[in-house]
């Protein structure tokens, strides 16, 4: 049993945490001059931005989206050409035989937990939206296997809608070098970026800041010199 004098020992290290968590940021964001600079660079190296998974509907989105984690996505289009084919339906899915799922989906690495992520997805579509993908935020994110990052994917590329802004593992270093954010936490990113960025580019900054990591600020040698935005970014040359 705890004592008085632990208790109070725990209340004052309670407040003293608390003091701590509330500390101010010493963040300074890029002014808006600059955001707009970037929005407009980006788009003249990466006119081709878009999302290179294929699909015909919003199901095959999500469940691609789903499949690309830790994976490449020529190697997810490749995958979803038979994949498509064998599941048309979210019924398709939930009643998926797992072993027959996961032969399927095996080249995208971690079969295991992706097979059981998109049965039980499709489940919760069929038990709470008729089998249809939801189209907003609130709903999609209740889906196992369904986070932030994989519904900004859906809805965007499936509905247009920009509800935030996709944060995978190229925009997290992208923004981070760019000054954009200080933060590590995807969500917490999303929240930097979406205070800066004019809500009808979060849809294309998503995908651009993408586009930027893979073809240039690449995550061990960033090939500053060839790098359209090195003259606005805080890290360039630094590595």
């Amino acid at each position: 049993m705890a004592t008085e004098s632990s208790l109070k020992k725990g209340t004052k290290a309670s407040k003293s945490k608390k003091k701590t968590d509330k500390k101010k940021r010493n963040f300074t964001p890029p002014p808006p001059e600059k955001i707009d600079k970037i929005i407009a660079i980006l788009g003249e190296t990466h006119p081709d931005a878009k999302v290179a998974l294929r699909f015909n509907n919003p199901l095959e989105i999500l469940v691609a989206t789903i499949l690309s984690a830790q994976c490449t996505d020529e190697r997810v289009n490749k995958v979803t050409k038979t994949l498509f084919n064998r599941y048309r339906t979210a019924q398709d899915y939930a009643e998926a035989d797992m072993d027959e799922l996961r032969d399927i989906i095996r080249s995208t690495g971690f079969f295991n937990q992706k097979s059981k992520y998109i049965v039980e997805m499709a489940k919760g579509l069929v038990a709470k939206f008729n089998g249809k993908v939801p189209d907003n935020m609130d709903d999609l994110i209740t889906l196992p296997g369904v986070a932030r990052k994989t519904a900004n994917v859906v809805l965007s590329a499936a509905f247009g809608k920009s509800e935030g802004i996709v944060v995978d593992t190229h925009v997290k270093r992208v923004s981070f070098r760019l000054g954009l954010t200080d933060q590590t936490n995807p969500e917490k990113i999303e929240k930097d970026l979406m205070k800066i960025i004019p809500k009808d580019k979060w849809i294309f900054m998503g995908i651009a800041l993408i586009f930027h990591g893979r073809r240039f600020c690449k995550a061990r040698k960033p090939l500053c010199d060839d790098c359209s935005l090195s003259e606005l970014c805080p890290s360039a040359f630094s590595f």
